[in-house]
């Protein structure tokens, strides 16, 4: 009976030596970050010194002009008052519930995480659409990062950098920026052959027509991804203050375990709002963006 037991329980690996895998990866690791942890962190000290600049200029200026700045900002990006309207009445009450401060250094991390993720996705979905072995190399690793649970990603990077901004932005990073590498190039394959065609018969090279073809036609479909990586970005706000990323995150988590409902009720409803916000305005951009493309098309 004792020799049927393989029929029933998965042969796996013997303990001692998955033990000794494992005391050798985390080893080698630790030895890793006690070797280039400090190195690697100062590449990242432009970085910190703009997102404290950033935040500390979001927090200190008047509430009113701050607002102002936003709204003019959804004017200019959508061309409707009632979206502008609705905003300001976000802000109002986010401010008159007391989350003003909290909410604008969440806003300084989504503002700088997005650019990142912007500045880094964008010309890797660039390559991704202008090489089918790349994106074959690419895609399993997005499929990775948007399949790994959240807090996953915390833990290699508290291990190198430790607790800070730094460390929050890099996890929002990871976690945000598939989208926007995903539909950019998406966006890129989508773009019509004769439309391409075209624009060789003129004689535009590959950079002429990706720059004035490919990527103005496809702009739409990246300010999908944009849209998505501001959102993912916002869901991951919670998770990032367990390592020391202030804003709306922090009273969440501290009204979890300290059972304080109205607390996490508040400034959960604010993170809401800024991501109906964001939504709402990318959303009215590119269409706007699409319409206007559409008019010099035809």
């Amino acid at each position: 009976m004792a020799d049927s037991n393989w029929l029933i329980e998965f042969p796996a690996m013997d303990r001692s030596d998955l033990l000794a895998i494992r005391k050798a990866l985390d080893g080698a690791y630790k030895e890793f970050s006690r070797s280039y942890g400090d190195i690697i962190e100062g590449l990242f000290d432009p970085l910190l010194y703009f997102l404290v600049w950033f935040e500390k200029l979001l927090v200190n200026s008047p509430w009113w002009l701050i607002i102002a700045i936003i709204c003019a900002i959804v004017y200019f990006a959508t061309r409707s008052w009632k979206l502008s309207v609705g905003v300001l009445a976000a802000f109002v009450l986010i401010g008159y519930f007391g989350m003003w401060e909290n909410t604008m250094r969440t806003m300084s991390i989504i503002f700088v995480c997005t650019l990142l993720s912007i500045a880094i996705g964008i010309p890797i979905g660039i390559l991704m659409s202008r090489s089918d072995r790349v994106q074959s190399t690419i895609t399993p690793m997005l499929d990775i990062m948007q399949t790994m649970p959240a807090f996953v990603y915390l833990i290699p990077v508290v291990m190198l950098l430790g607790i800070g901004k730094v460390p929050g932005v890099i996890a929002v990073v990871i976690y945000a920026i598939p989208p926007v590498i995903r539909l950019t190039n998406l966006g890129i394959r989508l773009v019509d052959e004769e439309v391409l065609e075209a624009a060789r018969a003129y004689g535009a090279n590959s950079t002429q027509r990706l720059f004035g073809v490919q990527l103005p036609l496809a702009l739409p479909t990246i300010m999908a991804g944009i849209n998505q990586t501001i959102m993912m970005a916002l869901a991951m706000v919670v998770i990032a203050s367990m390592i020391g990323v202030k804003g709306l995150g922090q009273p969440v988590l501290k009204s979890i375990t300290n059972q304080y409902f109205t607390l996490g009720l508040f400034n959960g409803l604010a993170i809401v709002a800024l991501a109906i916000v964001f939504d709402r305005v990318s959303q009215a951009y590119g269409k706007r963006t699409q319409k206007h493309l559409e008019s010099r098309q035809s």
